[in-house]
């Protein structure tokens, strides 16, 4: 329309105080996401990067020298490949269980009329602030059998006091007692309520503790280094750690680029390699779950 006032924008409708702000705020993101991004754009580009490039220090942001050899040997790798499998299946196990067994105790917890539930919810909460230790932890799972077993790494991970509290407080939040009340007027059962109407309308919390648990079983190494002697039972972040802190290869790697290649230069860039093989999987995921990220994180922490 002719000779209407255009809208102000909304950074001209702030006053001087809020825009220094706002540059303050826009500045320090910038800062923090060159941070973040510098050491990432390094190890891709390294990975990509010939061996002389490497070892000279030129390679900053872009590949020097395009170069695939590291990723071949990564992949001709058995130990890595091994570790790649056992990977999935642990993490694929353990965040099924663990969001199976965190929804059944979530569930009846956020029933306020469910009989003990104070007294469960603090025997729960008691575990976050006491525990009994590496050492008993250990003797408890040699006593349940779980040493060099495969198990070990999905059941004692299928209960998070944290993850059962969020989603206890996102069905506190989210489900109302109104909509309880009508199901049971209908003959709903609390298992059919459960399955037929909680659990559809919580998909943002259930994809953020599928997250948590993925990237937590998937990056783990610790657990595994003490309680798995078998290396066809690692994870890939142990045969990682092998390579990056003790500087250990293994046969097929050296077979793959020569002998004399990997000691002088190549391990450098294999270790690069195995960086970005090992990170790409929940790089991967994350944007399929982003949407539900925020949504879920902030709902389920709006109440305790």
């Amino acid at each position: 329309m002719t000779g209407a006032l255009k809208k102000p924008l909304f950074f001209e409708r702030m006053s001087t105080g809020d825009k220094i702000f706002q540059i303050c705020v826009y500045i320090y993101l910038l800062i923090a996401f060159l941070i973040v991004i510098f050491p990432i754009m390094f190890i891709v580009s390294s990975s990509f990067s010939t061996v002389e490039a490497v070892f000279a220090g030129r390679v900053y942001l872009l590949p020097v020298g395009f170069n695939i050899d590291a990723y071949l040997a990564v992949f001709t790798s058995k130990n890595l490949m091994t570790g790649f499998r056992n990977s999935i299946i642990y993490t694929v196990g353990g965040t099924i269980t663990s969001i199976v067994v965190t929804t059944m105790l979530a569930y009846p917890l956020s029933k306020k009329d469910l009989v003990g539930r104070n007294a469960v919810t603090a025997f729960y909460a008691f575990t976050l602030l006491f525990g009994g230790g590496l050492i008993p932890t250990y003797l408890n799972i040699q006593r349940l059998g779980l040493i060099n077993n495969r198990l070990v790494m999905i059941i004692p991970m299928g209960v998070s006091v944290i993850h059962m509290a969020i989603m206890r407080t996102y069905f506190t939040s989210n489900i109302p007692a109104d909509l309880y009340e009508a199901a049971q007027l209908d003959g709903c059962r609390d298992v059919m309520f459960l399955f037929k109407v909680v659990i559809p309308l919580s998909g943002p919390i259930f994809a953020v503790l599928c997250l948590y648990n993925a990237v937590g079983s998937w990056n783990s190494f610790f657990f595994p280094m003490i309680y798995l002697n078998d290396k066809e039972k690692w994870p890939l972040q142990v045969f990682l750690r092998e390579i990056l802190i003790l500087a250990q290869g293994d046969s097929d790697m050296s077979r793959a680029v020569g002998d004399d290649r990997f000691r002088f230069g190549m391990r450098d860039v294999i270790k690069f390699s195995v960086i970005v093989v090992s990170s790409a999987p929940m790089m991967i995921i994350y944007p399929f779950i982003q949407k539900y990220f925020v949504k879920g994180v902030m709902i389920g922490a709006i109440k305790g």
